[in-house]
């Protein structure tokens, strides 16, 4: 019990810190570079809203930590500033060059990209897991169009959607991404290797489009709806789904299919518990709000996830390349949201962001150093987005000043960063909303799952893509 409460602490602290760590090198950088170019600094803050404890040092900088992990500002009345956020600005205090103002904004971004370079290179040095999951296909639905095509049990995906793949997270990440939901999809049976267009359909736990096609392992029960089917027939967390109706499982998707079919009618469930294979009479009752039969789990692919250690890990330019690749595969997939599905929601805010930290300190620390690399190397490129609210838009607005030798007014200005603000904050707040309704079920279950890190293994030549972050 103190050893679980010990753990919880130090999954929480860790969270804070590294995203903490990520917010303050970010504001760091402006600080340094506004003093650098002798600017007024008033304040330095960590998140947003109102203080949970301040302090002035003997240069009058105010420090704060602020109730909003959200992000955090220097507060300079040099620069274009939201009351929104900062407060008022002191109307006295002259504006600074152009150049000044281009020079701090960028500042930020940059100390974010320095500090996943530093990161990735110790990653690089400790090494990474990498997660063993090939994507060999462990269930065909009968009669299904994949089981008329011939495709089988056993056979192992090359590639989706034109892209190669190796593991089950890229075939599900290049799935939602593919702007089409008929794509081309390369099977390899042995030394024999055919080419299919398979039609993705959308998951109705993820809300994302996947094949129909499930990997070779035994779902695990995460967690029991109180008064559900099986929690009063004495099924447990931890239990492994055999075989349902004598029907052995092999996949989440065919678990789900096997319950449906059998709603209203009793069916033997056969799970392994420990040592022991235990057999349970559940009969599926229909859910009135969904019209599908349920017996009130909450199940993950398997209990155990497996990984390899790595080492050397990916070197820095291949995780930092990696993030922006991926990222330009997001920005495509929102930019055609009919074709994808890929919306705003299935984005990740705060929530998300501490969600999945979280999960990934409590597999393995070095995980977590990967999602830092990926989460900085974000805030760099989206704080140069030109938006008055943010770093690019300061950029943005300083060289409309140095081309047209006109200086924006300071109310446009104020009211463009209010009004930009509460944009994002209202944003901010919407995929949280989102974080936590569905993916909240999935990342208690990640904390359920053990992760077993199997001995160094050396390198491939094919240097292994970087683990899908964000959906």
């Amino acid at each position: 019990m103190i050893g679980d409460l010990f753990h919880k602490a130090y999954v929480v602290l860790a969270v804070l810190l590294f995203f903490g760590a990520s917010v303050f090198v970010h504001e760091y950088g402006h600080f340094w570079m506004a003093r650098l170019r002798r600017m007024v600094v008033l304040g330095f803050s960590i998140g947003f809203g109102p203080k949970i404890l301040g302090w002035k040092d003997r240069h009058g900088v105010e420090w704060a930590l602020r109730w909003i992990p959200a992000g955090g500002f220097v507060k300079l009345p040099q620069m274009l500033t939201s009351e929104a956020i900062e407060g008022s600005a002191d109307p006295a205090v002259a504006p600074a060059s152009p150049q000044s103002r281009i020079w701090v904004a960028i500042a930020g971004p940059v100390m974010n990209l320095v500090f996943a370079t530093v990161i990735a290179s110790v990653i690089w040095w400790v090494g990474l897991p990498v997660h063993v999951n090939p994507p060999i296909i462990g269930y065909v639905e009968p009669d299904s169009p994949e089981a008329k095509m011939g495709i089988r049990e056993g056979d192992r995906i090359v590639r989706v959607d034109g892209k190669k793949v190796k593991n089950w997270q890229e075939v599900q990440r290049f799935t939602v991404l593919a702007r089409s939901q008929s794509l081309p999809v390369e099977i390899a049976r042995g030394d024999s290797v055919s080419n299919y267009v398979l039609t993705a359909t959308v998951n109705p736990t993820f809300g994302l489009k996947l094949l129909n096609l499930d990997p070779r392992d035994h779902p695990v029960i995460m967690g029991l709806t109180p008064g559900g089917v099986a929690d009063e027939v004495g099924l447990r967390v931890d239990d492994q789904f055999i075989s349902v109706g004598g029907v052995p499982v092999v996949g989440q998707a065919q678990l789900i299919d096997l319950i449906r079919e059998r709603t209203g009618k009793a069916s033997q469930v056969e799970v392994q518990r420990g040592k022991e294979r235990l057999t349970f009479s559940v009969t599926p009752r229909l859910d009135p709000t969904t019209g599908t039969g349920r017996i009130g789990v909450s199940i993950a692919p398997s209990r155990v996830l497996t990984y390899q250690l790595q080492r050397p890990g990916p070197t820095p330019w291949e995780q930092i390349s990696g993030v922006v690749v991926q990222m330009g595969e997001l920005l495509g997939a929102l930019a055609h949201s009919k074709e994808t599905g890929i919306g705003p929601k299935d984005m990740s805010g705060p929530v998300g962001i501490f969600g999945k930290l979280a999960a990934d300190v409590n597999a393995d620390i070095r995980l977590a150093l990967s999602f830092l690399v990926l989460l900085n190397v974000n805030l760099a490129i989206i704080n140069l987005l030109p938006m008055p609210v943010l770093d690019g838009g300061h950029i943005t607005l300083a060289l409309y000043e140095l081309v047209t030798r006109r200086r924006v007014g300071p109310r446009f200005q104020e009211i463009a960063t209010s009004a930009f603000a509460v944009l994002l904050l209202s944003f901010m707040a919407y995929v949280s909303f989102f974080d936590l309704v569905k993916r909240g079920p999935l990342f208690r279950a990640m904390f359920r799952q053990e992760t077993v890190i199997e001995t160094p293994v050396q390198r491939p030549t094919e240097s292994p893509a970087i683990a899908p972050r964000a959906p």
